[in-house]
Parts: C-alpha cells; sequence; structure tokens
C-alpha cells in the first residue's frame, strides 16, 4: 500500500473510533475491514444499518471503498436509493475520505424515512425571540470586541503561573431561515487556553445567548509527541464531533473553533450540519490554518480525475 494512503487511511480510523465510540466495530484489522451501526435516533431508534467497509489498496487516492449494507428491511429500490447516494458522494470527493460522509448520508436518510429529518431535539433553546431583519449586523462579533489589544497576533509563551488568553477572530455569519450560524477561531497550545478562549467568548452577551456554542479544539503536545483534542455538541448532537473529525483530516494542529448558533424558530433538518461545518471549515481557511496550496491541488486532482 502506498504510504500516503496507509496515512490517510490509519487517521481516517482514528477519527471514526473517536466519534462513533461504540458504534464503530474492528471485524478484521489487517484486512482493513470495519463496520458501523446507524440508526435514525440514537435514544428510540426505529430504523438500523450496519455499513460494513473495506478499505483497498489505493483508497483514497485511487479507488473507493468496498462496501455492503444489511439490514432486513432494505431491498429493491430504497436499497439501490441509498446506493445511488452513496457513489455520488464518492464522485463528488474524489481522493479525500469519504466513510463519514457516507455515514451520515445514511443516517439523513433513516431520519427522513423515520420522519425525524430535523434529527434531534434542541436539548438547550432559549426562549423564543424577535429578530432583526439585518440578522448578519445584529450578530456578528467583530474582532476588536473580544480579542486582546492590537499588535498580540501570536501566543504569549505559558509559565506555570499565567496562560495568556490568545486573540479570537470571528467569522461571517451564515443565516438560514432566520437561524444564524458563526464560527470563532484560536490559535491555542494548552488547555487552559482552551477554558480562556471560551470564557471570553461567553462575555459577550450575544454569544452567551446563543442556542448552541459547539466546540472543538485539537492540540499536539511537542513534548509527547501526542495530538490532545476534545469536543463539547453543546446540545447539537455529533455536531463537535463532525467539527473534530474534521480537523483530523484536514491535519490542522494548535487551534479550537467555537460555532455559535441562534435558532431561529424553524428546524432546518440537517442542513444545519451543513452549516456548522461549513462555518468552521471558512474561518480555518480565512485564517491561514488550512494549506491553500494543498487544498488547491487536491482540486485540481479531482477535476482530473473526474
Amino acid at each position: 500500500m502506498d504510504d500516503a494512503d496507509r496515512v490517510s487511511q490509519n487517521d481516517e480510523i482514528d477519527a471514526l473510533a473517536s466519534i462513533y465510540g461504540e458504534e464503530w466495530c474492528v471485524i478484521d484489522e489487517g484486512n482493513r475491514i470495519f463496520c458501523i451501526t446507524i440508526n435514525d435516533d440514537d435514544t428510540k431508534p426505529c430504523w438500523t444499518v450496519k455499513l460494513q467497509v473495506v478499505l483497498p489498496d489505493g483508497y483514497p487516492c485511487r479507488v473507493p471503498p468496498i462496501y455492503q449494507l444489511n439490514a432486513p428491511w432494505l431491498r429493491g429500490p430504497e436499497r439501490e436509493l441509498i446506493q445511488g447516494k452513496l457513489e455520488q458522494v464518492y464522485l463528488e470527493n474524489i481522493g479525500l475520505s469519504i466513510i463519514y460522509l457516507w455515514v451520515e448520508q445514511i443516517r439523513d436518510h433513516l431520519r427522513h424515512k423515520g420522519g425525524s429529518n430535523s434529527g434531534h431535539a434542541y436539548n438547550k433553546q432559549t426562549e423564543e425571540t424577535e429578530f432583526p431583519e439585518d440578522l448578519s449586523e445584529e450578530f456578528a462579533v467583530p474582532d476588536e470586541e473580544l480579542s486582546p489589544e492590537k499588535g498580540e497576533n501570536s501566543v504569549t509563551e505559558e509559565s506555570s503561573f499565567h496562560v495568556t488568553l490568545p486573540p479570537i477572530h470571528h467569522g461571517e455569519p451564515i443565516i438560514d431561515r432566520r437561524s444564524v450560524f458563526q464560527a470563532h477561531v484560536a490559535t491555542v497550545t494548552s488547555k487552559q487556553q482552551v477554558h480562556l478562549v471560551l470564557q471570553e467568548l461567553l462575555k459577550n452577551r450575544k454569544t452567551a445567548n446563543a442556542t448552541h456554542n459547539i466546540m472543538a479544539y485539537r492540540i499536539y503536545d511537542e513534548n509527547k509527541g501526542v495530538f490532545i483534542s476534545n469536543c463539547d455538541d453543546d446540545g447539537e448532537t455529533h455536531a463537535g464531533g463532525r467539527m473534530l473529525y474534521l480537523f483530523k483530516i484536514i491535519d490542522v494542529k494548535n487551534v479550537m473553533v467555537v460555532v455559535s448558533r441562534w435558532y431561529g424558530g424553524i428546524q432546518l433538518g440537517p442542513d444545519r450540519f451543513k452549516h456548522i461545518c461549513n462555518c468552521c471549515r471558512n474561518i480555518l481557511e480565512e485564517h491561514g490554518y488550512i494549506n491553500s496550496k494543498e487544498s488547491e491541488g487536491k482540486k485540481k486532482s479531482k477535476r482530473r480525475k473526474s
């Protein structure tokens, strides 16, 4: 197996095991055979599919995974429909790791089938409030409002007695059906800084009153040679895990992102996860955490293969 493929596969396996926990099962590690149980609902599932995958030589750079869908009720046109969706996901992401995208595509199908297209109930809804017409202006938090003094553009050294708050940057809001999503990013090198950033963000009234403040961070410990990472869904089930998976796949380090979501009264279904991930990726690109040359190279590679 090509070294690049092996590294990508190992990173993907680690990320999937971290996100899905007991739902992720290793069938044959040597032959790269895995299985994940996918439910329409975590608490009271009505529909379940087991997705078994084999990661062959050449995946993800040149060939797709081999997969099998197992469910006693899944047959005929509905099986073909799901297979078509998975094939479309692959064609849109040739050369990239796609198991996570497949899992969530199947989960969205099951939720729609079960009549719970909106996913999970909002566990942390605040009281319904009237939203102004110019939502982007109302909810946008300027960099100057929360960041340290201008001129401080790098994380200062930490001592055992003092941890310095790093600069915090804020992305452009995404607005959909009166729900507002906004990402905040900071360079962090310790869990203490993560806590400082969260505390600073929540000093802002608008941010503190968000329906959800979804967080993920990934820090590289140079002394131990390991990554330290964690996430918080803040009531939006699996949202933090999706952000952390994105961090691992694009291999960013020493960064945390918080995505604030203000619920506008209309359920968005799976679209809310798309907005959360887009907010996260956009702010990482905007502030240089994602290598733009590598991203462009992947896009060119996808165009050549398609």
